[in-house]
C-alpha cells in the first residue's frame, strides 16, 4: 500500500479521484488550497485508489494521510 500525504497545511480545494479508480504514478489526485495559492497533490505510485480520506473542505496539516492506493 502506498499512501498520499499533505506536503503543507490547507484546505482541501478538489479530489480528482475516487475510490476504485485506477491511477498512475505522478498523476494530480487532489488541489489543496494554502493562503490563496492552488497546490496539486500527485500520487508517488500508480495503482487504484483503496480510500479517500478527506473531503473537499477539510482542513489538512502537513503530513495528514490523504488516500491510500493499492498497488
Amino acid at each position: 500500500m502506498e499512501k498520499v500525504y499533505a506536503n503543507m497545511a490547507g484546505i482541501v480545494l478538489n479530489v480528482l479521484v475516487k475510490a476504485g479508480e485506477k491511477i498512475h504514478d505522478g498523476q494530480e489526485v487532489l488541489t489543496l488550497e494554502s493562503m490563496k495559492m492552488e497546490v496539486p497533490v500527485q500520487s508517488p505510485a500508480g495503482g487504484t485508489v483503496k480510500e479517500v480520506k478527506v473531503n473537499v473542505g477539510d482542513f489538512v496539516n502537513e503530513g495528514d494521510e490523504l488516500l491510500v492506493i493499492k498497488k
